[in-house]
């Protein structure tokens, strides 16, 4: 294991760069819209750009992959997302940040795409449930330490945009020369929202919420902070957090997810997350601590409503349906991030700040009413259930194969075809509802 993590280091650190580098961007450009006097709604506006170009991302990048290779293609984009982010500080105007945060979302699946599958070409039924959770906590980690950077300069200057910058080429070096041949990229069969909501209802909606929610934080909760008046090393502090709280509650609530009926798991962290946004609405903004712990555990458990949607889907399906199946969640997760920073940022228009908090308890009180007095289904008993991982989506788009829940695993080139046959051999059905 360590000898692949060992080969793996130079893609680590194009992942970390590039993840940081992201993440710091996202905070950066919430809180230097708010500084610029923005409505929250044009703000919305402006930030759910990125999901639309990253839902097209998911779904046209791998073309421009599978045609120039994975070196030409993961240059393009990050050449075009580093010229994006320097353009930004040239003028402040609504229409041309959203075009830049399209073009910046489409850019960044692609460099995920290219990341991922890379990534998981190094992986085989040894190690793939290892290398699956450290992926994950790189993300976190990377992550939270995007946040952290926006303490280093004035937002309203354009040194955080070279900054982000060069975070972004930088990642292009270490991935420009590994000698690891190539992965391939192969578009493998679709399963419509359609389809899937008529097989797993709750997965379906789980995954939009999660959508919403999570992409409503990362758009306005920079906002949110700045009109509340936390300074730049608070800021930094209340969007670190939350993340962080997010990959420490993903243990604790996985083992809840395998003793227990994952549906009731579901419906009841929807409902603590709605209190802890309710009070975060509510109390928050009178003390620090009291925001940073209940946005914390509120982020924490809205995050794991997507792996948890993710779990109770394929519990559902048969084992050659999987990646279809993640393919689809990821979709529906992508329209709930489109829709969340619009829907977040027409409430804080109406209520002020508390409407990002409002507005999400909203949300996740409507998960709660489908779940209780939506179409009742069959699910699979806890001794039927499949392992529960926990996941990102954003970290989902070139891993699906890494997944260890995915019997359709194909062995890697250094492993002999008699362990692909045995791992066949343990395939099962899987439950259906």
């Amino acid at each position: 294991m360590q000898k692949t993590i060992t080969s793996l280091s130079s893609l680590i650190l194009s992942i970390i760069l590039l993840i940081m580098g992201n993440a710091f961007l996202m905070t950066l450009l919430g809180l230097r819209l708010s500084i610029e006097d923005f409505s929250a709604s044009v703000i919305g506006w402006i930030l759910a750009f990125y999901s639309i170009g990253f839902v097209a991302g998911t779904l046209y990048a791998g073309r421009i992959i599978e045609k120039v290779g994975h070196i030409r293609a993961f240059a393009v984009f990050a050449a075009v997302l580093a010229a994006s982010i320097l353009v930004y500080p040239m003028a402040v105007e609504s229409w041309l940040w959203g075009f830049l945060r399209a073009a910046g979302g489409f850019m960044m699946a692609g460099l995920m795409i290219v990341m991922e599958s890379w990534f998981s070409s190094k992986a085989d039924n040894r190690n793939r449930a290892s290398l699956f959770a450290i992926y994950q906590i790189i993300f976190f980690l990377s992550t939270a330490g995007g946040q952290v950077l926006i303490r280093l300069a004035d937002p309203a200057g354009f040194i955080p945009f070279s900054l982000a910058t060069i975070l972004v080429v930088l990642a292009l070096t270490p991935l420009s020369m590994t000698r690891r041949e190539s992965p391939t990229i192969t578009q493998g069969d679709r399963l419509s929202l359609r389809k899937l909501y008529d097989k797993s209802p709750t997965g379906t909606l789980g995954a939009l919420i999660a959508g919403l929610l999570i992409s409503a934080f990362y758009a306005m909760g920079p906002v949110y902070a700045n009109r509340i008046g936390l300074d730049l090393d608070q800021l930094s502090n209340f969007m670190a957090s939350a993340i962080v709280a997010a990959m420490l509650l993903a243990w604790p609530i996985g083992r809840l997810c395998d003793h227990f009926d994952r549906y009731r798991v579901m419906l009841v962290a929807a409902v603590v997350a709605a209190a802890c946004s309710l009070i975060a609405a509510f109390i928050g903004q009178v003390n620090m601590i009291v925001l940073v712990f209940f946005v914390g555990l509120y982020m924490g458990i809205s995050a794991a409503i997507y792996p948890i949607a993710v779990a109770i889907t394929n519990d559902l399906m048969e084992s050659h349906q999987v990646t279809a199946a993640s393919t689809a969640l990821l979709l529906s997760y992508g329209l709930g991030s489109i829709i969340g920073p619009l829907v977040s940022a027409l409430f804080m228009d109406l209520l002020g700040p508390k409407g990002l908090f409002i507005s999400n308890a909203l949300m996740l009180g409507g998960l709660i009413l489908f779940m209780v007095a939506g179409p009742q289904r069959r699910h699979p008993s806890v001794e039927e259930q499949e392992h529960y991982y926990p996941t990102m989506p954003e970290a989902a788009l070139g891993v699906a194969e890494l997944d260890p829940r995915n019997t359709e695993f194909e062995e890697s080139t250094d492993d002999t075809a008699g362990e692909n046959d045995a791992h066949s051999d343990d395939e099962k059905p899987r439950q259906q509802e």
